[in-house]
C-alpha cells in the first residue's frame, strides 16, 4: 500500500494520559516509536517538542468527548493536526489497547485512509462556546418560569388563563405585589398595564386564590431572584457575543436574508458552521456532514432504511427554529415548499425539508457572497419545475412497463 505521509503520529487521548506513536518511513523501512504523556500542560508541551524533534508533519487523534481539545489546541500551532471520527477507525477485534490504537491511527494516516473532521478556527470556536452557553441559560430561564407558573396554579392564581404570558410587565408587578403581602384581587388587578387593562374583570377572578405569603411567597421570591440572575447572565453574554460577531457582521447580514433566520439564529448558524465554505466541496457535502439529508443504505440492489444520521445537535436545534419561523412567512419559497411537503408527508418531514433548504441556501450565500434570492411561492409552476415533474411522472410510468408519449397542449 502506498505511503502518503512519511512522518506522522497517532494519539490515543484519554482524560489523564495521551499515548503517542510516531511512524517514520525511510528507505522502505518503517520505524514506530511510542511514548505516554500526561495531559497536564507541561507534559503536552513536551509532547509537542518530541513530535517536532521526530520531524512529524501530521498528527491524528480521535474525537473522544472533550479530552481531545487540550492536546489539539496546544499542538495546532506547531504541527498540522487532524481530528478523526472514531467510527472511521475500527481496529481488528481482540487488539484493543492504548498502544495498538495509537499505532493504528498512525498507520491509517500514513496510507491516507482517513479524512479529517471540520474544526473551525479559534474565533468561531470562542463564539460557539458563548452561543451554546447562552442557549443553556435561556433554557434554564424557561424552566424556572414554568416552575413559577406551576406554583401560581398551586395557589389558585390563574394569571396565564387571562394573559398570554406569565412574566409580562403586568404579571411581574402582580406577582411581586403578592410576594410583598398584597392579596386583594381588586388591588392586584389594578396593576395591569396596556391592553391588559381591558381584562380587569377577568383578572379579578383569576387573582382570587389562596396565595400564602409564608409558603408560596417564599418560593416565588426565590424563583424571581433566580430568573433575574439568569437574565443578567444572558445580557452579559449578549454583550460578549456582539463583540465576537463584529468581524463577521457582513456575513451575518447576508445570512439574515434567509426567511426565518433572525439575528440570534444567524449568529448560531455562523458559530456552528463557520464562514469558510471551502471546507465543503458542495452544498450537498455540507448537508451530509450536518446530517440534514437522507442516508444511503443499499445492498444487493435493494434500498433499505434511509434514516438521517446523527449530526451536530446544536446546529439541528438552530435550523429547526429557523424552519418553524420560515414556515410561517408569507409569499416565500420556503413557506410554499413546507406546505407542499406537509400536505404529503406530515409536519416532521416538512420541517426536515425546510431545514435542508435553509442549509443549502446558507452554503450558497457564503460561498458566493450574494444575498438570498427567493424563488417565490409559485416556484412549482415555472416551466422548469413543470418539465421536471413531467419527467418524474414519465419515469414512474415507464417503471411500470408503460410506454409514454408526451404531446404539449395547444
Amino acid at each position: 500500500m502506498d505511503v502518503v505521509v512519511a512522518r506522522c503520529a497517532g494519539l490515543d487521548v484519554h482524560r489523564d494520559t495521551v499515548v503517542a506513536s510516531v511512524r517514520i518511513v525511510e528507505k522502505a523501512r518503517v520505524r514506530v516509536q511510542t511514548r505516554t504523556f500526561s495531559t497536564m500542560g507541561a507534559d503536552l508541551l513536551a509532547l509537542g517538542d518530541w513530535l517536532q524533534a521526530c520531524g512529524v508533519t501530521l498528527v491524528g487523534m480521535e474525537s473522544t468527548g472533550v479530552y481531545w481539545k487540550a492536546p489539539y489546541y496546544l499542538l495546532e500551532d506547531r504541527v498540522q493536526c487532524w481530528l478523526l471520527n472514531p467510527q472511521h477507525m475500527r481496529n481488528v477485534p481482540g487488539r484493543k489497547t492504548d498502544v495498538a490504537d495509537s499505532v493504528w491511527i498512525a498507520q491509517l494516516l500514513a496510507h491516507g485512509l482517513v479524512r479529517p473532521s471540520a474544526v473551525p478556527p479559534r474565533p468561531i470556536r470562542d463564539l460557539r462556546d458563548l452561543t451554546r452557553y447562552r442557549r443553556r441559560l435561556v433554557e434554564a430561564r424557561t424552566r424556572e418560569v414554568q416552575r413559577l407558573d406551576k406554583l401560581m396554579q398551586d395557589a389558585g392564581i390563574k394569571l396565564t388563563s387571562v394573559s398570554s404570558r406569565l412574566l409580562t410587565k403586568s404579571g411581574l408587578a402582580m406577582i411581586e405585589a403578592m410576594v410583598a403581602g398584597q392579596t386583594d384581587p381588586q388591588a392586584l388587578a389594578e396593576l395591569a398595564k396596556g391592553r391588559l387593562r381591558a381584562k380587569i374583570p377577568q383578572l379579578r377572578q383569576a387573582l382570587t386564590g389562596r396565595f400564602r405569603v409564608e409558603h408560596h411567597g417564599l418560593l416565588a421570591r426565590r424563583m424571581l431572584t433566580h430568573i433575574r440572575f439568569l437574565e443578567a447572565g444572558i445580557a452579559d453574554l449578549d454583550v460578549q457575543i456582539d463583540r465576537l460577531i463584529a468581524p463577521f457582521a457582513p456575513m451575518l447580514e447576508l445570512v439574515r436574508t434567509i426567511p426565518g433566520v433572525d439575528r440570534v439564529v444567524g449568529i448560531c448558524l455562523i458559530a456552528e458552521l463557520g464562514v469558510d465554505m471551502t471546507i465543503f466541496p458542495s452544498a450537498a457535502h455540507l448537508a451530509s456532514w450536518a446530517g440534514i439529508c437522507p442516508g444511503n443504505h443499499a445492498s444487493g440492489g435493494r434500498r433499505r432504511s434511509g434514516a438521517t444520521r446523527r449530526g451536530p445537535v446544536w446546529l439541528r436545534i438552530a435550523l429547526t427554529e429557523a424552519a418553524h419561523a420560515a414556515s410561517r412567512t408569507r409569499g416565500t419559497y420556503l413557506a410554499a415548499h413546507h406546505a407542499q411537503v406537509r400536505g404529503r408527508r406530515g409536519i416532521p418531514k416538512a420541517i426536515g425539508a425546510t431545514r435542508h433548504d435553509i442549509l443549502i441556501a446558507y452554503w450558497h450565500i457564503l460561498a458566493t457572497g450574494t444575498p438570498y434570492q427567493d424563488l417565490g411561492p409559485d416556484w412549482h409552476r415555472t416551466p422548469q419545475a413543470i418539465d421536471a415533474q413531467a419527467r418524474r411522472l414519465v419515469a414512474q410510468l415507464e417503471a411500470l412497463g408503460k410506454t409514454v408519449t408526451i404531446h404539449n397542449a395547444a
